[in-house]
């Protein structure tokens, strides 16, 4: 069975495991960086990124993930997950993890009191997905080797990289896991590569 990770240091935790549990795969809730060993993929949910930051540095989380990254193990960064991903964030000298060809800007659809849903069209995934953007960061500008998979309003709030996913808003916040099922196939794809 496949195992996927769900970085547990803040956010919406429970709610990507269920949506990896409904997709028929096994979630590991991760809160100690010896729990990496051993997954196929793993999750970095939204949340705050400052906050989520300086737990990944108390924890001792930032090499540990690091290598998971450099192993080729597929990472899905969501909201905040996505901007500890990009290698440039608008305003700021240094990266996170860095992994991701894509700038983002953080909050650029506004605070909290301006979240909303949107319908997007999702390439590989399908059409109508309904996603839940909370104080969402957006894609600024994407390397060549990115492909984008979804935009609201022009602006590229869906991106893959290699074996790294990031999306600006919370698909597990909806009962639609039709994206939590594309970041599995390309975990099953890594699999293979490694197998063969």
């Amino acid at each position: 069975m496949i195992r996927i990770g769900v970085l547990g240091l803040q956010g919406a935790v429970r709610e990507h495991v269920q949506s990896i549990e409904a997709c028929d795969a096994e979630a590991v809730v991760v809160k100690r960086t010896e729990q990496l060993d051993g997954l196929d993929g793993l999750i970095m949910p939204g949340g705050e990124s400052t906050t989520m930051r300086r737990l990944i540095d108390r924890y001792g989380f930032l090499e540990p993930l690091n290598e998971f990254a450099a192993s080729g193990k597929p990472i899905f960064g969501t909201c905040a997950g996505l901007i500890l991903l990009a290698n440039k964030i608008v305003g700021y000298d240094e990266p996170h993890l860095g992994v991701m060809d894509v700038m983002v800007e953080r909050n650029s659809f506004g605070r909290q009191k301006e979240s909303f849903e949107a319908d997007l069209n999702i390439a590989h995934v399908g059409n109508h997905f309904n996603a839940v953007f909370i104080r969402a960061p957006h894609i600024v500008e994407a390397g060549e080797d990115v492909e984008i998979l979804a935009k609201h309003n022009e602006r590229i709030v869906l991106a893959r990289h290699g074996q790294f996913l990031g999306c600006s808003f919370h698909p597990e916040l909806t009962d639609d896991n039709r994206l939590t099922a594309y970041f599995i196939e390309m975990v099953k794809e890594s699999k293979e590569k490694v197998v063969s």
